[in-house]
């Protein structure tokens, strides 16, 4: 099913700005692609009741590490909220309302989740947008600490570094200083885009072209500046047969990028879209 203008509408509202971008409802609505008579208000208002159930546990005068602790034993422990370990490559562990209601995920969606409750019981959390691995990042009296969004683990430096090494072409010192760098904060806009690329992957990988064309529409509505996003959605068009659209947008790849090391590539594809068109048109 192709995403319907509606449902577009909604999501280019809901990123249309930075600040105020509503992180979960922006999430959530990734999942209308494969539920679209999903009822969004009834979800979010399950994860404010999930939110409510552990602030009422929280004592007023607890302190930042308190409500840490009591907040993960909640959402680890008791929830069980926990890594897809048996299908980790299933779409709905990017939608939001199969991980509430399976209890398992990947780690960005899970962060999701756990960033939604912790902003209602006032812990300053953060997402990482770290290789391979999405990380939580809480600002504690005594410094910041990397949480495992998976398990509620605090992560030390040597097991961050272990993680980075396969991202990086050197070992050793050049890996501790990626590190540093890699440990800013995301951005909600961020977060919301790398959950669309772990949808776009997995459909690229399993050849769902309808399903990865809806996902390349939100892509460009989310990353508006991102040139490569339109000819990915170009290709997604012709995969489709929607030669029109997807002429329109090869060309307005190649306008942009004429000197892009994938030109020949873009180039050759249009030339088989405009020999179908010119072929449809005669018929």
């Amino acid at each position: 099913m192709i995403t319907t203008t509606r449902v577009l509408d909604y999501f280019s509202a809901l990123v249309a700005e930075d600040d105020g971008l509503p992180l979960t409802e922006a999430a959530l609505s990734l999942a209308q692609d494969a539920y679209p008579d999903l009822d969004l208000q009834a979800v979010l208002a399950e994860i404010d009741e999930l939110a409510l159930r552990v602030k009422r546990r929280i004592p007023d005068d607890a302190d930042i590490q308190q409500r840490v602790g009591i907040l993960n034993r909640y959402f680890f422990r008791e929830l069980g909220f926990a890594a897809n370990v048996n299908d980790y490559y299933d779409p709905d562990n990017s939608h939001l309302n199969m991980v509430l209601k399976r209890r398992r995920g990947i780690p960005i969606s899970l962060a999701v989740l756990y960033l939604e409750m912790a902003s209602q019981v006032d812990i300053p959390v953060r997402g990482v947008a770290f290789p391979g691995h999405f990380l939580l990042r809480v600002t504690l009296p005594e410094g910041d600490a990397m949480i495992d969004p998976t398990t509620g683990h605090p992560l030390t430096e040597a097991e961050m570094v272990e993680m980075l090494e396969p991202y990086v072409a050197k070992a050793g010192e050049s890996v501790s200083r990626a590190l540093r760098m890699l440990l800013q904060p995301a951005t909600r806009r961020e977060i919301i885009a790398r959950m669309l690329r772990n949808l776009k992957a997995t459909y690229l990988q399993t050849e769902r072209w309808q399903r990865l064309l809806a996902v390349q529409q939100r892509l460009v509505i989310a990353l508006p500046e991102s040139i490569e996003e339109v000819r990915d959605r170009g290709f997604a068009y012709a995969r489709l047969d929607f030669l029109r659209p997807a002429l329109e947008d090869l060309e307005r790849y190649l306008g942009d990028r004429p000197d892009a090391e994938d030109a020949t590539v873009v180039e050759s594809q249009l030339l088989e879209l405009r020999q179908r068109t010119q072929h449809n048109d005669r018929d």
